[in-house]
């Protein structure tokens, strides 16, 4: 059989899924050269795909309300022996897990996933993250591109990459204002760049790693300070190099079981002094320059002054 690219859209109901496909497919002439496309939607949302949409792009599109019925591959090896497509498109229900949906055998042999994008309504994506935060990681943990609908002047973009980057590093982000242009505006950080020395609250910390991470050359040679939980063990397989710590904090990306530590690499001369699991409060100035932690270059800190404090009231942060 005939290898088929598969583009998968995940994301909530209502969130531009079913607008994405058909601008793909027929404002962007994705589908201009085709005899044949597949749209398999697995939620019925406000948008419709219309007859006479279909009919330019030689479309048909097939519905599926169960997960089960779905995940027939023997149904779908039929779609795809009746109808030859060139190119499928999968409009994912939002509340349906997706792991399944990439495991092996759970589709065609003959179908290739060949990219995976998210849709999101930036209006509802603070309250989902807040009440339905499980759910949400689910929907674009895989996504190699999350589009961002509906965002104008208060869209706090910043926030919203650190909240993916939590739990999606790789992917990409883009912001599509109400109007559908694309939104390039910059993104409004709550901590001053600019400023002789970046101060970073606990409040502001996830965001801020996230960020520096992301775009080391934008912190390069700048100094920055928070207070922060040292990993320095002394014996083990975790032991670091000489002159190394690691300071960061640990962070909530999804619920109490996901928590993760978010830590950056410093040279200290003095680091031995430091005790594995202590809380300092660091001022450091941030070079991008190559460590084998990051595989490449990144961010690292160089102590101006290090000192040891209390334990914050809350030792996690939070990217909300």
């Amino acid at each position: 059989m005939q290898e088929v690219p598969v583009y998968i859209l995940t994301g909530f109901m209502d969130s531009g899924k079913t607008s994405m496909i058909l601008d793909t497919l027929i404002e962007n002439g994705f589908a201009e050269d085709m005899d044949s496309v597949l749209i398999l939607s697995c939620e019925d949302g406000e948008i419709e795909y219309k007859k006479e949409d279909l009919d330019k792009i030689n479309g048909k599109v097939f519905y599926f309300e169960e997960e089960d019925d779905f995940f027939d591959v023997e149904n779908l090896k039929k779609l795809d022996e009746e109808n030859l497509p060139d190119a499928i498109f999968i409009e994912y229900n939002g509340t349906w897990g997706t792991d399944r949906l990439y495991a092996e055998g759970s589709l065609p042999s003959n179908w290739t996933i060949v990219q995976s994008l998210a849709t999101v309504d930036a209006t509802t994506f603070e309250m989902y993250l807040l009440n339905m935060r499980q759910m949400m990681n689910e929907q674009l943990k895989r996504a190699e591109v999350v589009f961002f609908n509906r965002c104008n002047d208060n869209t706090n973009k910043a926030k919203f990459r650190a909240a993916i980057k939590a739990f999606n590093r790789p992917a990409q982000l883009v912001y599509m204002r109400e109007d559908g242009t694309l939104d390039q505006s910059e993104e409004s950080l709550p901590f001053d760049i600019d400023s002789d020395e970046i101060e970073i609250t606990d409040a502001d910390y996830a965001l801020w790693f996230m960020d520096c991470m992301d775009n080391p050359k934008k912190y390069n040679g700048k100094v920055v300070s928070f207070t922060g939980l040292v990993y320095n063990p002394k014996d083990g397989d975790g032991k670091l190099k000489p002159g190394t710590i690691v300071p960061g904090r640990f962070a909530m990306t999804c619920c109490i079981e996901d928590v993760q530590f978010l830590g950056m690499k410093c040279k200290y001369a003095d680091a031995a002094s430091i005790e594995h699991k202590s809380w300092v409060k660091i001022k450091a100035k941030i070079k991008n320059e190559f460590a084998r932690e990051y595989k490449g270059k990144g961010p690292v800190l160089y102590p101006i002054s290090l000192e040891k404090t209390d334990k914050p009231e809350d030792e996690l942060v939070y990217f909300n």
